[in-house]
């Protein structure tokens, strides 16, 4: 989803990295759920279904560390 301008002002007038800002702020995400590929589509018309917006936005993958990567338009960033 595109960035709510409230956390681009915030961002603007407080020149706070876009790092810090995803991490303190999570930029506008309301809720993120983790389930299954197929529910996926299910869960996305439920939600619509109220009139709220819902996308995939990214995936969870395996792996032998803690890490995770946002990709966005103001770069990459790993926590």
């Amino acid at each position: 989803f595109p960035i709510p301008p409230l956390f681009k002002l915030i961002q603007e007038q407080s020149n706070t990295d876009w790092k810090e800002m995803y991490q303190v702020f999570n930029c506008g995400h309301r809720m993120e759920l983790y389930v299954s590929q197929d529910i996926v589509n299910e869960i996305i018309e439920i939600s619509q279904s109220f009139n709220v917006d819902a996308q995939i936005i990214g995936r969870v993958e395996a792996s032998e560390t803690k890490k995770l990567t946002i990709s966005s338009e103001f770069g990459v960033f790993e926590y």
